[in-house]
């Protein structure tokens, strides 16, 4: 899978793995609206993608990502706009007295990369250096693992900038993540915290040198090669159903609809077979 990007790098390796680069290290990697667009286009890819079977999330430069590009989301403020932007963003086009619908759905836009990234089959490893503050700290809340470097902080901005502290589905996973006493101290004050509070709470797996960072997630990655593509796949969706879940017997009947489904893959005999030889299995990706 080749794509040429201007703010994102991607790379797919032949085993399976996938590496997403936030790349505008000169900005913090702040979002924009071409990192917007381009994260759209790679995550629509991923949807339908079986070559990639793990992904690991991270970022180029000093820092994960410093969050939304705030002299760009400004220009939504403005009745006049950049012609290079506007050619790019034609939600940026919306006429004066209809400022509201643009914002509107620049918003819209920006939250469904959230959605995207939990609807992917893919697992996300997110590794974390320097700061993941607003739009990063989203980013890594929908992650389905963390891992953090020591010099690693994180923080909801968006409330010490006027906004709301619910945003970007911060207010939907980091409780479920960590508690809701503890989420909304940090949602309601906006305050950083280090790699050594992300590991006591659960925010983050473990914290490692910033040197071990992909070499853990790739350690990781391929301990997640060796299981069932379907498997892996079914997996993530009942963690996401069950986020929600409103009983236990409704999971105990996704989780045996999960399992009949890979009892009828070609999988299941390799997992078996490979599990006597004491080998490693060898699955196929179809």
């Amino acid at each position: 899978m080749e794509m040429e990007f201007e703010t994102i790098k991607w790379e797919l390796q032949e085993n399976g793995i996938g590496i997403l680069t936030l790349n505008r290290p000169d900005k913090l990697n702040a979002m924009s609206f071409q990192m917007i667009k381009e994260l759209h286009e790679l995550l629509d890819n991923l949807m339908v993608n079986l070559d990639c079977r793990v992904l690991i999330f991270r970022g180029e430069g000093k820092t994960f990502c410093a969050g939304l590009d705030l002299k760009e989301s400004m220009i939504l403020q403005k009745k006049k706009k950049p012609q290079e932007l506007k050619e790019k963003h034609y939600f940026l086009n919306a006429p004066e007295r209809d400022i509201i619908k643009a914002k509107i759905y620049a918003q819209w836009r920006t939250s469904q990369l959230i959605v995207k990234m939990r609807k992917i089959n893919q697992p996300i490893i997110a590794i974390i250096h320097g700061a993941a503050s607003g739009a990063g700290f989203a980013f890594i809340l929908a992650a389905d693992i963390r891992i953090a470097s020591k010099e690693a902080r994180f923080n909801n901005a968006f409330i010490k900038v006027g906004f709301s502290g619910a945003d970007l589905g911060s207010s939907y996973h980091l409780p479920r993540l960590i508690g809701m006493s503890r989420a909304a101290e940090i949602l309601y004050t906006g305050r950083f915290v280090d790699a050594e509070e992300a590991e006591k709470i659960g925010l983050v797996l473990k914290v490692v040198e910033k040197e071990q960072l992909l070499d853990s997630a790739i350690e990781l990655a391929n301990d997640l090669l060796s299981k069932s593509p379907l498997g892996l796949r079914m997996t993530k969706e009942a963690i996401n159903l069950s986020l929600d879940s409103p009983s236990l017997e409704t999971m105990i009947q996704l989780e045996n609809r999960t399992q009949m489904l890979c009892s009828t893959s070609d999988d299941i005999t390799e997992g078996v077979q490979s599990f006597f030889e004491k080998r490693k299995p060898k699955y196929p990706l179809l």
